[in-house]
């Protein structure tokens, strides 16, 4: 029977700049679905490529109603762990009533959100055939270069893909993006800046 399994997880606070600050979020995917290019992935996400996220989904999907995302409120501190926690339990519940509809499944949107750390604007370049890479590219580019599970490390021990398992990279490498920040998949655990 397929399976997937998404954990939203491991806040993290990002400077933008010296003045904006942002909270990122870890996307954990292990599935046995056919949907998908990758069977596990990890990727960072902030708030606002939920919103866009939904936005595209919706307008593509127009008949089918789209799960809401948690409440955007002016009083949100994220120096505060009930709240960000609360919003990271709201991002987790919206993705898993997301990865139950089939129609939204065929969405390539929704993959390169979940397994490539493309931009919102690169996403979109890719999915309208604007790049010199696939879908598929990406996604794979992305993993081979995010190689910490311990599936892939059973495939380590076989032998294969050495190469890229020592790889600190989180960039697709296939793009500019707004987050490239180190997963947090990786066996070392990774610091955090406040």
């Amino acid at each position: 029977q397929e399976f997937v399994t998404v954990l939203v997880r491991d806040p993290r606070t990002q400077k933008e700049d010296s003045w904006h600050s942002y909270i990122d979020y870890e996307i954990f995917i292990h599935t046995n679905s056919m949907c998908f290019t990758r069977k596990t992935s990890c990727v960072r996400r902030r708030f606002r490529e939920f919103v866009w996220l939904r936005q595209r989904l919706q307008s593509n999907a127009v008949l089918i109603q789209l799960p809401e995302l948690p409440s955007k409120t002016p009083f949100f501190n994220m120096n505060n762990p009930h709240h960000v926690d609360h919003r990271r339990q709201g991002l987790q519940e919206f993705l898993e009533k997301i990865l139950q509809d089939a129609l939204l499944l065929s969405d390539s949107r929704l993959h390169l959100f979940l397994q490539t750390q493309l931009s919102p604007e690169d996403m979109e370049a890719c999915v309208s055939g604007q790049t010199k890479y696939s879908v598929a590219d990406a996604i794979h580019k992305f993993a081979s270069l995010n190689r910490r599970f311990p599936i892939e490390d059973e495939e380590r021990k076989k032998g294969k893909n050495d190469a890229y398992l020592d790889s600190e990279s989180s960039s697709s490498g296939l793009g500019p993006s707004d987050d490239s920040i180190s997963c947090g998949c990786k066996a070392s655990p990774a610091s955090e800046e406040s």
